[in-house]
């Protein structure tokens, strides 16, 4: 991926162009939420202010339907559709 601030670009394209979830991004580059969630809350505000906005802005729709992706992961879980 090279440089730590390219991999925080790179996360920040994939998370804005597909408003992917931390989780799906992680899953996407075999690497843990945790350092997809520090690359791109963190250091890209450092590295590139303007997407950071962009990718805050997915990031804050993710968390307001965290509950309802929940709630049908559950749904399905019991009614045997996994």
């Amino acid at each position: 991926m090279g440089t730590v601030e390219d991999r925080c670009v790179l996360l920040a394209r994939h998370i804005i162009e597909n408003k992917a979830t931390v989780r799906s991004t992680a899953k996407q580059f075999n690497i843990s939420k945790s350092t997809v969630h520090k690359d791109v809350s963190e250091r890209l505000k450092k590295v590139n202010p303007a997407m950071y906005i962009l990718v805050k802005k997915v990031l804050d729709v993710n968390k307001q339907e965290r509950h309802i992706r929940g709630g049908m992961a559950t749904r399905r879980k019991y009614k045997g559709e996994n």
